[in-house]
């Protein structure tokens, strides 16, 4: 079994420090990636410091944005081969069978495992991508375009499949006022995709600190939702609004900003309860969730990102850095991700 060196969590409080980790040598329908590189998620840190129900197994190391290079493969794999430029997202297996995995939506399966703090086929629990190397099923690995790179791209496999997602199955298009809420790690790239699509794409960040940012990214308006009257000039504007941020707690004002018919998907994950107004669901408005994507949506959305050269804007990180990182992040004090150099790790 190979051992990789990685950083991890010894309890909720602790800072991240060194860990020997054993991998398992692929099996016939797997293969060993050697990282390159891993995002810093918000969902690895709400995880990590155990603010979610389910809490991990210590010592833990998250990490579910990963890219690296294929070092060896299963038998049965014949489509992969060692050097192959390749990312692992949110899930490493799923059962394969069920009428969400016949249908393409396998991030529903119930019995799906997660990149860490699931179990495996093995019956052992999953360790995430803070690390130099990793088993997964090749089901689960993408191939990623030349164009794109390595660093810039590791944050698509969590940030680009959780807002490609939603934008594509509730119709963001020429034609459509799409709004996206919060301009942070998912939010930056939630508008290139949006942009892409052809939408006419608006942010509404707190304030327009990162305004010229927005406009650069394909955005066409910026709104400061902490400005007096932002959300009386925008009622009724938009047919799909794009919510990305962990701390929402009321989304009544985002409602009154759709259009009869229209539709918010959030995709950020808070730790706590989120309310709504329902007297704010008049007129057909509709409020939805999503989650991640199937694995061929994956595998499209980072196509069409290598079509359409989207890529993260990223502040590269060495493994010590971690710790101060997620302090950063909750502080928003990172444009708009940061990636760990995994040649860093030990």
């Amino acid at each position: 079994m190979p051992t990789v060196h990685s950083y991890a969590m010894s309890s909720p409080t602790s800072a991240f420090g060194p860990f020997e980790l054993e991998r398992r040598a692929p099996g016939p329908t797997e293969v060993f990636i050697d990282i390159a590189y891993c995002g810093v998620c918000h969902s690895d840190i709400h995880t990590a410091r155990a603010e979610w129900p389910k809490v991990p197994a210590y010592p833990f190391v998250p990490g579910h944005e990963i890219t690296g290079h294929v070092r060896s493969v299963g038998a049965n794999v014949t489509d992969l081969k060692p050097g192959d430029r390749v990312g692992v997202g949110c899930m490493v297996d799923s059962c394969g069978t069920c009428e969400f995995c016949q249908q393409g939506l396998e991030q529903f399966c119930r019995r799906g495992v997660w990149t860490y703090n699931s179990i495996g086929r093995d019956r052992l629990p999953t360790q995430g991508g803070y690390s130099q190397g990793i088993t997964v099923e090749r089901a689960w690995v993408f191939r990623i375009p030349d164009n794109l790179d390595l660093a810039r791209t590791a944050p698509l496999l969590c940030a680009g499949a959780t807002t490609y997602s939603p934008l594509k199955y509730y119709g963001a298009g020429p034609g459509t006022k799409v709004a996206i809420v919060g301009m942070g790690g998912l939010g930056h790239v939630a508008v290139q995709i949006a942009a892409a699509l052809g939408a006419e794409v608006s942010v509404i960040s707190q304030t327009r600190s990162k305004e010229a940012d927005g406009l650069a990214f394909g955005a066409v308006d910026y709104f400061a939702a902490g400005e007096d009257g932002t959300f009386r000039r925008l009622m009724g504007r938009f047919d799909l609004i794009l919510t990305t941020v962990a701390a929402a707690d009321d989304f009544t004002d985002y409602i009154n900003c759709l259009r009869t018919g229209g539709t918010l998907v959030n995709v950020g994950m808070p730790s706590g309860v989120t309310s709504l107004w329902i007297k704010a669901l008049s007129n057909r408005k509709s409020v939805a969730g999503s989650l991640i994507a199937g694995r061929a949506e994956h595998q499209e959305m980072l196509d069409f990102c290598g079509a359409h050269n989207i890529q993260a804007t990223v502040e590269l990180i060495g493994a010590p850095d971690i710790t101060a990182a997620y302090d950063k992040v909750i502080a928003s004090q990172v444009r708009y991700r940061y990636v760990i150099d995994a040649s860093t790790l030990g």
